[in-house]
C-alpha cells in the first residue's frame, strides 16, 4: 500500500518546497501551466469560453476549479487494488496554490469528508499561496456581456440532461449549459444532442461551455490507471461553479438526474463499493452547497427531479416530440465501447443497470418503441446468464424487486444506505417512495425476461 500526495504547480517558477506529512508517500507532480502560460487540463479552455462570452469568474472558483482538476487525476490514476489495503480505500494527499490559503484551510476538514463520502477513500488537502504572478488568473473582459443566462444547467448528453435542458429552455428560461468529457463517447453524444437542440431554439441563443477534462499516462506518470471515477462529480460541480460564478446573483445550478438513480441504493451487499456511485446523492449536494457558501461562490445546486424516476421524467417532458427526436443520440451506458469486441460500433449495451434504467424508463414515458441502438436489443429473446454481464445486473434488479415485494416497508431502510437523508428531512418519505417507484419501473421492464445461471 502506499500513500501519494499530488502537487499542483503553477508555472516553471512554481518550485517552493513542499512539506509532506508523511515522508514516505509517493509525490507526483502536475504542472498545470503549460505552452503559452496556458492553464492545461481543461481550466483553460473554460475561462477561455467565459472570457469568448464576456465573463469572468471569481478567483475562488478558478481555485475550486484547479482543485477539481488535481483531484480528478489522483482518482483516475491510482490504482485501487494496488494501493490500498482493503483492495479499495486509496490514501491521497492534495497540495494546491490558492488566492486565498486562510480562508481554503478552514476548508480542508470538510473538503476531506466529503471527499470521502464521494469516493470512499481518505484526502487530506493542503493549501499553499499562488505565486505572486499569478494573484489574478481569471482574465478581465474588455466589455459588457452581450448575453444574460438565467442559470447553468449540467449537461452530460444523457438522457436526464436531455430533458432537464428542454425543460428549463421550453419553460422559457435561459441557461448556460456545462458538459465536461475525456472519452470520444461521451463527447460524441454531447455534441449529437447538443446540435438538435441548438436546431430547434436556435432564436433563444442557449450556449454550451464543453471541456476536455482528463490525464492520460503521459501527463500523470503513476504507471496506473483506475476506472472507477468515483470523483466525477466534484469536477462537473467544479466546473459549473466555476461558470456560475461569472453570472450576477445567487445562480442556480441545475443537477438534472432521477431521484432513483440519485439515491442509488446497492441493489445486492457487493455494490457498496464500486458498482454503487455517490454523485447526485443529496447530502453530497447539500455538502458541496455548504462548501460554496463558506467559499462565498453565490450558487446553489438543485436537483429539480430529486423525486422523479426516470421514467417520470420521460413521461413528464415539455417537449416530447423534439425528446424522441433526440433519444436515440442521448448516451446513457456505463461502457459502449464494448460493442468493437463483436466487431460493432460502439452502442448502448442494453444490459448494465444505467441501460435497464434506461430502457425501463423509456417503456414507461414513450408512446412509442424505444428507439435506442442496444448491443442486446430484445431481453426477452432467451434466457440470459446471469454469470455474465448479459444477466448480472438483471438478477440483482430481481432480486431486490422480490425483496421489496415481500416486505415494502424495508424501503425506507433501503433508501438510506448510500447516505444520511436528513439534511431535508420533511423531504424522507418522498427520497424512499422515488426509490421504490424506480425498483418498480425496471420490475415493469423485467416482467417476463428470463435470466439464470448457465
Amino acid at each position: 500500500m502506499r500513500r501519494f500526495t499530488f502537487v499542483a504547480r503553477l508555472g516553471v517558477g512554481d518550485n517552493a518546497a513542499i512539506s509532506l506529512v508523511q515522508r514516505d508517500s509517493t509525490v507526483i507532480e502536475v504542472q498545470f501551466i503549460g505552452a503559452y502560460q496556458r492553464l492545461e487540463y481543461g481550466v483553460g479552455s473554460a475561462l477561455d469560453f467565459l472570457k469568448a462570452h464576456d465573463l469572468k469568474p471569481s478567483e475562488v472558483a478558478v481555485d475550486l476549479m484547479i482543485l477539481a482538476a488535481l483531484l480528478n487525476a489522483a482518482d483516475t490514476r491510482v490504482s485501487r487494488v494496488r494501493n490500498s489495503q482493503n483492495g479499495w480505500t486509496r490514501e491521497i494527499d492534495l497540495v494546491v496554490p490558492v488566492s486565498d490559503p486562510t480562508l481554503w484551510t478552514a476548508q480542508a476538514g470538510a473538503l476531506g469528508e466529503m471527499l470521502r463520502f464521494l469516493t470512499g477513500d481518505y484526502w487530506r488537502i493542503f493549501f499553499r499561496q499562488r505565486p505572486s504572478s499569478l494573484n489574478q488568473i481569471a482574465p478581465t473582459p474588455t466589455r459588457l456581456p452581450l448575453q444574460h443566462f438565467d442559470e447553468v444547467c449540467l449537461f452530460s448528453g444523457g438522457l436526464d440532461s436531455l430533458i432537464g435542458a428542454i425543460d428549463l429552455i421550453a419553460g422559457g428560461r435561459k441557461p448556460l449549459l456545462v458538459s465536461h468529457w475525456y472519452d470520444g463517447e461521451t463527447s460524441k453524444a454531447q455534441k449529437a444532442v447538443w446540435s438538435k437542440l441548438e436546431g430547434r431554439y436556435s432564436n433563444v441563443g442557449v450556449k454550451v461551455m464543453r471541456t476536455r477534462l482528463g490525464f492520460d499516462r503521459y501527463q500523470v506518470q503513476t504507471g496506473e490507471i483506475e476506472n472507477t471515477q468515483r470523483g466525477r462529480s466534484f469536477v462537473f460541480f467544479a466546473l459549473a461553479a466555476l461558470a456560475a460564478s461569472a453570472l450576477t446573483g445567487n445562480v442556480r445550478i441545475v443537477v438534472p438526474e432521477n431521484g432513483y438513480i440519485g439515491l442509488n441504493v446497492p441493489l445486492d451487499p457487493l455494490r457498496l463499493g464500486a458498482l454503487s456511485t455517490r454523485t447526485t446523492h443529496p447530502h453530497y449536494l447539500a455538502m458541496f452547497n455548504a462548501l460554496l457558501d463558506r467559499l462565498g461562490i453565490a450558487a446553489t445546486l438543485d436537483n429539480p427531479y430529486r423525486h422523479k424516476t426516470k421514467g417520470e421524467m420521460v413521461e413528464e417532458c415539455a417537449e416530447m416530440a423534439l425528446l424522441k427526436a433526440t433519444v436515440p443520440l442521448s448516451m446513457s451506458c456505463s461502457s459502449p465501447a464494448k460493442a468493437r469486441y463483436r466487431g460493432l460500433s460502439p452502442r448502448h449495451c442494453g444490459t448494465c443497470v444505467p441501460c435497464l434504467i434506461r430502457r425501463a424508463a423509456l417503456k414507461k414515458g414513450l408512446s412509442t418503441n424505444d428507439p435506442t441502438l442496444y448491443l442486446v436489443p430484445d431481453l426477452e429473446v432467451g434466457r440470459l446468464d446471469t454469470t455474465r454481464a448479459e444477466g448480472e445486473h438483471i438478477r440483482s434488479f430481481e432480486l431486490m424487486i422480490a425483496r421489496l415485494s415481500a416486505n415494502p416497508a424495508c424501503a425506507s431502510a433501503l433508501a438510506r444506505i448510500p447516505g444520511p437523508l436528513n439534511d431535508e428531512p420533511a423531504e424522507l418519505n418522498d427520497f424512499v417512495e422515488v426509490f421504490r417507484r424506480g425498483i418498480l419501473e425496471v420490475g415493469e421492464l423485467l416482467d417476463g425476461v428470463e435470466a439464470g445461471p448457465g
